[in-house]
């Protein structure tokens, strides 16, 4: 009896001597992050709260002892800012327009490459090859070598059919940047897509096969929801990367005629670079980031639930 009520304050000295092992292995594991983690925060983070900074100001760079405090006065204008609004409509227009052509094009070209014919490793080869493009050649290989109204090939094409001579980048200046962007991100959907079809049981297509299923009803009932969680992860990661694009609306349109196919980040170069107004545009910057997390975050939900959905089915 009393061996064993010694023995009992033994008990808690052993619980915490297992904390600080497990303290120390949590730190051994985490501790070659931490040179990444401190990158990330002085790359990101900081300009940001300089930018947060820089929004609270009235300071345009042309007009010198011009910095003061106005607090909210910036947000307030760029939401009155009826071009604001106008070059907010076309981001929303220009990346979900793009990523949507972009998903049905690749699981159109995913769905061919999934069956075998000659030549197929040639013809996904060069599937590929839009995308490897830098984004500023794929830009001027549209301007200067497609939609050249004297010497471009579309017009070239369209010339038995009476379209020669049309100015495409001025009068359909915003659906020639999205053609532009659709191009080149086509074949990362089809690959993504395609990734989604060679992963799926064959069994299951056996099946209906044997059942006497249709290829649409095949497709339909098996292929496309296999391929949901695919395509949403296309949808998140080409939002989150055309939102930001400015290549192909800086060397095809500037954003011209006026801010028919500018989109936000263009828009604020403008105000920054060209109209040396930095507090406004500090402002519309801290409002897109906002716009744009709160975006991400919903998207990502949703991705994070299909598959972990998937992962409890299987």
């Amino acid at each position: 009896m009393t061996a064993t009520l010694e023995e009992r304050p033994a008990a808690p000295e052993k619980a915490g001597g297992q904390a600080a092992i497990d303290r120390a292995e949590g730190w051994r594991r985490r501790g070659p992050l931490l040179p990444a983690l401190v990158f990330t925060i002085i790359v990101t983070q900081i300009p940001f709260i300089l930018t947060l900074y820089y929004s609270l100001q009235s300071w345009n760079l042309v007009r010198p002892g011009s910095q003061e405090f106005v607090w909210f006065a910036n947000y307030g204008d760029v939401f009155a800012d009826s071009q604001f609004r106008t070059v907010a409509l076309n981001t929303v227009v220009m990346t979900l327009g793009s990523v949507l052509i972009a998903v049905v094009l690749g699981l159109l070209l995913a769905l061919l490459l999934n069956r075998q014919f000659a030549g197929r490793g040639i013809v996904r080869t060069l599937l590929i090859t839009p995308f490897l493009i830098t984004p500023v050649a794929a830009a001027l290989l549209w301007k200067t070598v497609l939609l050249d109204p004297t010497l471009g090939l579309i017009n070239f094409v369209l010339r038995p059919f009476g379209g020669a001579g049309t100015e495409w980048i001025s009068t359909y200046p915003l659906a020639s940047v999205m053609a532009a962007l659709i191009w080149q991100w086509t074949p990362f959907m089809m690959l993504l897509l395609l990734a989604g079809l060679q992963s799926m049981p064959t069994d299951q297509l056996e099946a209906a096969r044997v059942d006497g299923a249709s290829a649409w009803s095949t497709f339909r009932e098996l292929t496309l929801p296999h391929l949901r969680r695919f395509i949403e992860l296309g949808v998140v990661l080409g939002t989150i990367y055309l939102v930001n694009i400015f290549d192909q609306v800086y060397m095809m349109t500037q954003g011209g005629p006026g801010v028919a196919s500018a989109n936000l980040p263009f828009y604020i170069y403008q105000r920054a670079f060209l109209g040396f107004d930095i507090g406004q545009s500090a402002a519309m910057g801290v409002v897109v980031v906002i716009l744009t997390l709160i975006a991400a975050n919903f998207a990502l939900r949703l991705i994070f639930k299909s598959f972990s959905g998937e992962q409890e089915a299987a």
